[in-house]
């Protein structure tokens, strides 16, 4: 691919890998076809067999979407990106290409519900296994690891309490043992955080969040080295086909212009609402990483990028109520300005109760040593005056 190490990466998200068709218009344009024509027999031939570049059929190949992907791959600094119909069917094909039955996957224990159910229920069916741990606790990622581990998983902030996982330090405990570590970037993006430069092999992506920016479409993307996801993960894509569609990729190509300011938009209001939260009656914690008082604010200052010379700790903030279920719905459904949606990363602000939202599905247990309560509300701040998301939320509190 092109060289964009010069460049930064707000100017990435605009202008790496331009797509120009031979109109030369200055707007990506969108492809929506679903087949491409050849010349001649031979030439058709030629493509399928590989021995000449072109596009056979929108399931693997469509210029829109390669442009997405070129572009998320310079933006994150890897070398291929293969782009999906969703965040999880992204982690789905990255976990079919590189694991087969009999492996073991090494956990977080605080992932995203669906991530958790698509491990144990999906995964677990075919004999792959799944251990999870302490995202923070380094010495139980050690002691966890069998023979037979593969791949480590993180999200880091994690969903929803924004803990901060070492991605250095996994790397290290992952290669050591001949496994891979892969990141789920979702909450800050490559603009604020590019976990293959602090040593992770893989770099997941629901794009339905901050690289789309407004809530329209539904999308994932893998990126990494040419073999893993430019040959083994395209390959997987290729057959079993949980493709992006164009006109999905048309519109996160044009979030990816704007990542970079809303994402310092979002960051700079969701501190100052932590900040405000942290002296209102009745809540009994934040979270938030840019808070002195969240347990990794030193780690994330070191592992996240900054936008304007200020480090970027993301939009999402958390808090837990001291009246457990009944106080955590009244300030829910007290809100007038926010939107009482699971969705994240849109200019909207969105408000949601995880354990019976995004975490509902998984048990009690897990929910527990998770440290998801009855009492936790996730704010996703959107980009709206900060002072009217704090007066929203004051109906409730």
């Amino acid at each position: 691919m092109n060289d964009f190490s010069h460049w930064g990466v707000s100017t990435l998200g605009v202008r790496a890998a331009e797509p120009r068709t031979d109109e030369r218009e200055h707007s990506a344009a969108v492809h929506l076809t679903s087949s491409f024509v050849y010349r001649t027999a031979a030439e058709a031939a030629a493509v399928f067999a590989g021995e000449q570049p072109g596009n056979i059929y929108s399931r693997f190949t469509n210029p829109t979407v390669q442009a997405f992907e070129r572009r998320l791959a310079a933006m994150e600094g890897g070398d291929c990106c293969v782009a999906t119909a969703s965040g999880m069917s992204a982690i789905l094909a990255m976990c079919m290409s590189v694991l087969k039955a009999g492996d073991h996957i090494l956990a977080s224990r605080t992932l995203f519900g669906s991530t958790i159910n698509l491990f144990n229920n999906i995964l677990g069916r075919f004999g792959i296994d799944t251990t999870y741990v302490d995202p923070g606790d380094l010495n139980a990622w050690g002691a966890a690891l069998r023979p037979n581990t593969r791949l480590l998983f993180i999200e880091t902030p994690n969903n929803p309490l924004t803990e901060i996982a070492d991605i250095r330090a996994l790397a290290d405990i992952a290669h050591g043992a001949g496994a891979l570590l892969a990141v789920d970037n979702c909450f800050l993006s490559p603009v604020l955080q590019q976990p293959l430069k602090l040593g992770a092999d893989l770099v997941v992506h629901s794009a339905t969040k901050y690289l789309d920016g407004q809530g329209r479409c539904v999308g994932g993307a893998v990126v990494g080295d040419a073999q893993r996801v430019g040959k083994d993960l395209f390959g997987f894509m290729r057959t079993a086909g949980p493709s992006m569609s164009p006109f999905n990729a048309w519109v996160f190509l044009k979030g990816l212009e704007t990542l970079g300011i809303r994402m310092r938009a979002h960051c700079e209001s969701a501190l100052a609402l932590a900040r405000w939260l942290e002296t209102q009656p009745g809540i009994a914690r934040v979270f938030h990483p840019g808070l002195d008082s969240h347990p990794q604010h030193e780690l994330a200052k070191r592992q996240h990028l900054k936008l304007g010379g200020v480090t970027g700790f993301g939009g999402i903030v958390s808090f837990e109520l001291d009246g457990g279920r009944e106080a955590a719905w009244r300030v829910i459904d007290s809100v007038q300005l926010l939107s009482i949606t699971a969705n994240l990363g849109d200019t909207r602000t969105t408000i949601t109760h995880p354990a019976t939202t995004t975490h509902g599905r998984i048990t009690p247990e897990a929910r527990r040593l998770a440290g998801i309560g009855e009492g936790l509300v996730r704010v996703a701040v959107g980009l709206e005056d900060v002072e009217d998301l704090k007066a929203d939320l004051a109906r409730g509190l």
